[in-house]
Order: C-alpha cells, then sequence, then structure tokens
C-alpha cells in the first residue's frame, strides 16, 4: 500500500507530499505521537514548501538576470551613496505592489547592475516576475518581432511582468522606429508594472538622449512620475573587488 500511494501521489504531481509521506513512513517513531490531522498537515506544508521553490525557480530562470546577486553580499561601506534605509524598504518589494518604478543612475563600475539584480532576485523569491534586458537587445528583440509576426505577443508578454529590467538606458541613439516601441512599452506598463531602469546618465539628460522632445515628454511622464531613485557616484568599485 505505501508504494501504491506514493505512485499515485507523484501520478498526481504532489511530489513535495510524497516525499513528505516518505519520510514519516521510514521514521515511524518521530511522528507516533502526532495525531492523523498533525501528519497530514505535515504533508501538506511539505507539498507547499515544494511548489514554492519550483516557482521561485522558474521566475529566476525567466528573468535572466545578468548576475547573480545577493541582498546580503551589498557593500554599503563603499562611499557611493547608496543608503541601507532605502534598500531595506525596496527589498519589501511594496513599490512592485504599488506599480512604482526604479531610476538607478551612476558611473560605470558603480554596482548598479549587481543592486538591480539584488533586488530582482529578491522579487522572485517573493513570487514577482520579472525579465532583464539591455535596452539595444531589448529594442532589437522588438525590430525582430516585428519582422516575424510576434510584435503583439511580444509587447502583450512585457507588460504582464511584474518588473522589467532595462540596463544601458541612453547609452546608445535611438531611431524614430525605436522611440516609438519604447513608447508602446511604457505606455502599456503605465500603471500595471515597475520598470527598473540604469543608466550612466543623470536623469536630467535623458530627455535629450531619446532625441524627440514630444516622445521624450511622453515616455519619461510614465517612467519618472511616480520613481524611487538611486544616485550613486564615486570611482568604479571594480578597481577594489567590491560589489
Amino acid at each position: 500500500m505505501f508504494e501504491q500511494i506514493i505512485s499515485q501521489l507523484r501520478a498526481l504531481k504532489l511530489n513535495g507530499m510524497a516525499n513528505a509521506f516518505a519520510s514519516q513512513n521510514e521514521q515511524p517513531s518521530t511522528y507516533d505521537n502526532l495525531s492523523f490531522a498533525e501528519r497530514f498537515q505535515l504533508l501538506v506544508d511539505c507539498e507547499s514548501n515544494e511548489r514554492d521553490y519550483r516557482k521561485q525557480q522558474r521566475l529566476l530562470k525567466a528573468a535572466k538576470l545578468k548576475i547573480s546577486a545577493n541582498a546580503k553580499e551589498i557593500d554599503y561601506q563603499h562611499p557611493r551613496g547608496l543608503k541601507r534605509e532605502m534598500m531595506a524598504g525596496l527589498l519589501q518589494c511594496e513599490w512592485l505592489t504599488k506599480s512604482q518604478n526604479l531610476l538607478l543612475t551612476g558611473p560605470c563600475g558603480s554596482g548598479k547592475t549587481y543592486i538591480a539584480c539584488a533586488l530582482a532576485h529578491e522579487a522572485c523569491l517573493k513570487g514577482r516576475s520579472v525579465k532583464y534586458y539591455r535596452l539595444s537587445r531589448l529594442l532589437l528583440a522588438i525590430k525582430q518581432a516585428k519582422a516575424d509576426g510576434t510584435y503583439s505577443r511580444v509587447l502583450a508578454q512585457l507588460a504582464k511582468l511584474d518588473c522589467l529590467i532595462l540596463d544601458d538606458w541612453g547609452l546608445e541613439p535611438l531611431q524614430a522606429a525605436q522611440r516609438n516601441d519604447l513608447m508602446e512599452i511604457m505606455d502599456d506598463r503605465h500603471g500595471t508594472g515597475s520598470t527598473m531602469i540604469l543608466s550612466q546618465l543623470p536623469t536630467t539628460q535623458w530627455h535629450q538622449s531619446i532625441g524627440d522632445n514630444t516622445l521624450a515628454d511622453a515616455i519619461l511622464d510614465r517612467v519618472m512620475h511616480n520613481a524611487h531613485r538611486i544616485n550613486l557616484k564615486g570611482e568604479s568599485m571594480r578597481k577594489r573587488g567590491k560589489i
């Protein structure tokens, strides 16, 4: 009967429960004093934990983060203007619940990408969907989607993300079609999802970097009005082997 129960649980894709049931069977003395309801609750808890873990791993894989980053390893000692209190608030992910944005600016090597990926990692652990892109590669993917007829589907997928990360914002000049695509993305996500933007340029130069006054106004209005801002400074942390 034991083998049959295990087989049925796995057939029902209740692997966490199956593993917990096998553990109970292997250590009967540990569970002898528990009631049926208590033992069954342990099985349910194991299944729930197993499903949460699998979901987290799926979200992390889908996020395609540039680097593996952990919030516990962020360096707050380096004088770059990163405030521990602000990061503690952002790591709670309430800003994602409110569909607010995050603008991360600072010179090359100041740790923008690490901080963004650490925040994204925490968001995935809390069950949020995230996707990382360098802006130039996202715009290239959009161009390819137009060519193969999947443009609408790609826009819909981007709109559904809890957090879209755009790295290297303003690094390359935008073409007219790219500005329009960026407007579509930001308009679709406005009020429904959070966007994290990383740039070496200060926000005061973003309008000029977009290259069209009308579209720049429209895009930045959707990006900036509800955004948290982190402006890093100082010399490159890579020189010191820090993050």
